[in-house]
């Protein structure tokens, strides 16, 4: 079993990590990638059904979401 590494739930497998700060930045951006594309893949198109659904930042903060397959888009 993959013992933790102590940062947000990651796990280590084999070897330890070591990682300079532009790294670290690296693996988080990356980490933020795949929790974005998780999002995506549980969402479809309210009016199409399309599952091509793209997370964008609002004006004031906010996140919406787009269909990039007919344009649609929703908060």
């Amino acid at each position: 079993m993959a013992e933790s590494d102590g940062r947000r739930g990651h796990r280590r497998y084999g070897r330890e990590r070591t990682m300079s700060a532009s790294g670290e930045e690296a693996g988080e951006a990356a980490d933020d990638l795949l929790v974005t594309a998780e999002a995506g893949a549980r969402l479809s198109c309210p009016s199409c059904g399309s599952v091509h659904v793209a997370q964008v930042l609002g004006d004031n903060g906010g996140v919406s979401f787009v269909c990039t397959a007919c344009g649609h888009s929703w908060s």
